[in-house]
């Protein structure tokens, strides 16, 4: 008897593709599967995208696997997936349909396409939120998995030093477990956008930069600062009165902020003339 392959929701990827992230998002759940929503995420850059093709690739990718170390061998060896530390900040590092295109990606698209194929291999794995870096825990392990550096295994020691190099602290900052903190599905899509972010505002892209933020006021840890951001991206785009708007309707659910709002809605407006 053959065994079922993964259980996949029909997705259109035709509509709005912040709408459809919306949907994926609503209620109080974990959220949608890291590949379907990190796929969701990657089709505000290109709204075209074949959301199917690439499940069919993380199910390639899967295949014949049982054990770690045949998945690192896998990713990592067979297929060459690495950290692209040519272009750290290309905007490609962060969609995860580039990623499997182009084998490299960042700390976060690389653990997500470890966590998605482990999903399928039954290799039992977590996301691990590191300040600085993301790694991936093999569960009943004392290890970290960094994807970035092909797929090498650290110790508690190794992370420490991973993120005494990626965060330049103090050398006498305490470091522990404490650190090293599972992350939830709505964590990894949060980070996700707050990489494209801060990729999209650097790069003078507004319109890539609003959608990104449209996204991200989905999920939680919002304030004022991404309220503001989207009413000046608005803005950037000539689109004065939009920016304005979207700011006056957020005065109800803000009310403590609605001066701050307001007066910068009144500034977008005032540009109108």
């Amino acid at each position: 008897m053959s065994t079922p392959g993964p259980v996949r929701r029909t997705i259109d990827y035709r509509v709005n593709a912040v709408e459809h992230f919306s949907a994926l998002l609503a209620g109080r759940g974990p959220g949608p599967e890291l590949d379907v929503g990190a796929l969701a995420i990657a089709a505000g850059a290109d709204p075209d995208l074949d959301a199917d093709a690439w499940l069919r690739e993380l199910d390639r990718l899967a295949e014949g696997l049982d054990s770690l170390e045949a998945l690192i061998h896998r990713l990592f060896i067979e297929e060459h997936f690495t950290g692209n530390t040519t272009n750290y900040y290309d905007p490609r590092n962060s969609l995860l349909n580039r990623v499997l295109e182009r084998r490299l990606g960042i700390p976060i698209t690389l653990s997500v396409v470890c966590l998605e194929v482990g999903r399928r291999a039954g290799v039992p794995l977590e996301g691990v939120s590191m300040p600085g870096h993301f790694l991936v825990r093999p569960l009943a392990t004392e290890h970290y998995l960094d994807a970035f550096n092909g797929g090498a295994l650290l110790d508690l020691a190794g992370c420490e030093a991973l993120f005494r190099t990626a965060n330049q602290t103090d050398p006498d900052l305490p470091f522990g477990r404490h650190l090293l903190t599972p992350a939830p599905r709505r964590a990894i899509f949060a980070r996700i956008l707050q990489n494209l972010r801060i990729i999209y505002r650097s790069l003078g892209r507004p319109a890539d930069l609003e959608w990104v933020l449209r996204m991200r006021l989905v999920l939680p840890g919002v304030g004022t600062r991404e309220l503001m951001e989207l009413g000046q991206t608005l803005g950037q785009q000539g689109r004065f009165l939009d920016g304005a708007k979207f700011l006056e309707s957020q005065i109800s659910q803000w009310p403590q902020h609605a001066e701050v709002l307001q007066y910068a809605a009144r500034s977008l407006r005032a540009q109108l003339n």
